[in-house]
């Protein structure tokens, strides 16, 4: 089970004043990656233009771009809510970046009111994620927006 406190404390001293926003989100994505258990990958996608753009991120190479009606990314941007999905071949609209994936959770990340981005973490195991792992990734996600509110 990952211990969501210790990795948010982990970013929290990563991140803490330094006012570059793609070395904060590379860092957060390689502190998840060595975190959390059982999963083929964790980053973020960054709002441009209307669209969602591929960020910093540990694992397989993926999409670039994600369109807002697309996807488990396009529905934590468009509902605004966190996306927990126990097999993402069952999600309508899915977008496979790897056909390896088979859940998702997916966070929305906010500055001045807005969606500025989603944090996105999949595993090849269905089922993988908990609420238990829903909730402390928002916990991460809040971390990130906390520290980097001013950089967005």
């Amino acid at each position: 089970m990952t211990d969501y406190h210790s990795l948010c404390q982990n970013v929290t001293g990563l991140i803490d004043g330094v006012p570059h926003l793609i070395a904060n989100l590379a860092n957060a994505s390689a502190a998840a990656w060595q975190a959390i258990e059982d999963i083929n990958w964790v980053g973020f996608y960054l709002m441009e233009d209307g669209r969602l753009v591929l960020g910093p991120f540990q694992g397989k190479p993926a999409c670039i771009e994600i369109a807002l009606h697309r996807g488990v990314c396009g529905a934590a941007v468009t509902t605004g809510e966190t996306q927990l999905v126990e097999d993402v071949r069952e999600f309508p609209g899915h977008v496979a970046c790897d056909a390896a994936s088979r859940s998702e959770v997916v966070v929305p990340i906010r500055a001045r009111g807005e969606i500025v981005a989603v944090l996105d973490v999949d595993s090849a195991t269905v089922g993988r994620f908990t609420e238990a792992d829903k909730t402390g990734l928002e916990q991460l996600a809040a971390v990130v927006e906390r520290e980097l509110a001013e950089l967005w």
